[in-house]
């Protein structure tokens, strides 16, 4: 089994301490990486697992924070954090340059082999990276079926691939048609799957996730999205034991 080293990393976003989770593949080499985005909530041992699960695979994965270390119960309160930062997309930007920043200073990291994944709040922000000409490798997104400003989407350098629940009733049938027209207008190399009768957040456990109506898990369409999501990083981010003296 290989050996997955984490650690805690701290680091200024927003005007708060963020508070991410860092985890290295077995070995001493560069590896491709990936940036992991969480939910309006913020950062919880469910998607602590994620990056777990990525750096198993011999990715460089580092789950960023949105929220100063604050995991929200109360849905209100993730309401008034998330909602004014997915209207400002400079803020998600900064957010997300901060993590990137982070991820290319660990010497494990390639930094030229980068992907951002992200879910809801999370997916936004990696979209925004997109948008933002960040030369990132691939992004891919879960309940995330964001549209940026005008022309932006252009910049976007790489594949992208958004999931989402067929019920889900905040990514509805409208925001997704907007969301492929403004990829599909700007050239970009997307994908779009529908999980059928999955809510929003399906892929995310009940037992530590906000409960609001609308959101609901899905253990089947769960696992099809992540192994979406392993496919996407696979075809345009395969890790490659070259380089790594620790294999």
């Amino acid at each position: 089994m290989t050996t997955v080293t984490t650690r805690t990393v701290r680091y200024p976003a927003d005007g708060l301490t963020m508070v991410g989770h860092l985890a290295l593949p077995a070995g001493t080499g560069r590896r491709p990486a990936v940036l992991i985005g969480p939910e309006g909530p913020g950062i919880s041992d469910f998607q602590r697992g994620l990056a777990d699960a990525l750096a198993e695979l011999g990715y460089v994965a580092l789950l960023f924070d949105i929220n100063g270390g604050r995991w929200f119960t109360d849905p209100q309160e993730m309401l008034d954090r998330a909602l004014p930062l997915l209207a400002d997309p400079g803020r998600m930007r900064e957010i997300g340059r901060a993590a990137l920043d982070v991820l290319r200073a660990e010497p494990r990291t390639d930094p030229d082999r980068i992907a951002a994944i992200g879910y809801g709040t999370g997916g936004a922000i990696a979209l925004e990276l997109g948008r933002a000409g960040v030369p990132l490798r691939a992004i891919g997104t879960l309940n995330a079926v964001t549209v940026g400003r005008p022309g932006e989407a252009a910049n976007i350098p790489c594949p992208v691939w958004a999931g989402v629940g067929s019920e889900d009733p905040i990514m509805s049938v409208a925001r997704r048609e907007e969301f492929t027209a403004e990829l599909q207008a700007a050239g970009v190399d997307w994908r779009l799957t529908v999980y059928g009768g999955a809510q929003h957040a399906f892929h995310h456990p009940i037992g530590d996730a906000v409960v609001v109506p609308g959101v609901g898990h899905h253990p089947r369409q769960a696992d099809r999205a992540w192994r979406d999501m392993l496919a996407l990083l696979a075809e345009c981010l395969p890790v490659t034991e070259s380089g790594d003296s620790g294999s």
